[in-house]
């Protein structure tokens, strides 16, 4: 089976329940996007990632690993999301130690939070993006921005579900904040370990880029 790399567009946020997130990811040579539901911890830790000039004053789970994985020397190669079962995301994380290759099953959130902090690819196979993808047609950026969280949760729902999704952070007022005054409230909100709003702050940073 072919694979297919993808890397990340964003998060979203849920305004209605509590801990609801979506992970986004888009194929690299191709306009599908793969929306992946995932914890509260997971968001967060993964946009603390894409943030590359914060460092957390302490080091979260997934940095712990990290550093661990550095001390012995492991390295992660790559992750891939080999399965879907009832709209559940299975990954493999492929590791390497003296030249022998180990292949660990994860959680697709622990894996993708791992694979940023290894720069490592993440791939899913050509099957399963066909299977849970979502293509999408704009006619410009700016429609994109403002119509993309709300079409790609749409999908994600299960039957019955509603949820709402925050695009940004408007709610915080953040959208009337300057680059500069962003900067400076998520440094601070990394200092004080509030790692929900740093990753809300760091979307809206990257939306502005």
């Amino acid at each position: 089976m072919s694979l297919v790399r993808l890397k990340i567009k964003g998060i979203s946020y849920s305004q209605t329940q509590n801990g609801a997130y979506a992970l986004i990811l888009n194929e690299v040579e191709g306009d599908r996007k793969l929306p992946i539901v995932i914890g509260a911890f997971e968001a967060q830790s993964i946009a603390i990632a894409l943030e590359k000039d914060i460092k957390p004053p302490r080091p979260l789970t997934h940095d712990l690993f990290k550093n661990f994985a550095d001390r012995f020397e492991i390295v992660v190669k790559q992750v891939i999301i080999h399965k879907l079962v009832d709209g559940v995301f299975y990954s493999s994380i492929i590791c390497e130690r003296d030249k022998v290759e180990e292949i660990i099953d994860a959680r697709t959130s622990d894996a993708i939070a791992l694979a940023l902090r290894f720069d490592a690819p993440i791939f899913t196979y050509k099957t399963i993006l066909d299977k849970a993808g979502i293509f999408l047609k704009f006619s410009s950026k700016e429609e994109e921005k403002e119509e993309d969280d709300s079409i790609v949760v749409d999908e994600i729902l299960q039957e019955g579900e509603t949820v709402e999704i925050e695009s940004g952070a408007g709610s915080h007022g953040y959208r009337e904040m300057s680059l500069e005054e962003l900067h400076k409230e998520l440094e601070k909100a990394v200092t004080n370990e509030d790692y929900e709003k740093a990753a809300k702050l760091r979307d809206e940073i990257s939306k502005r880029k």
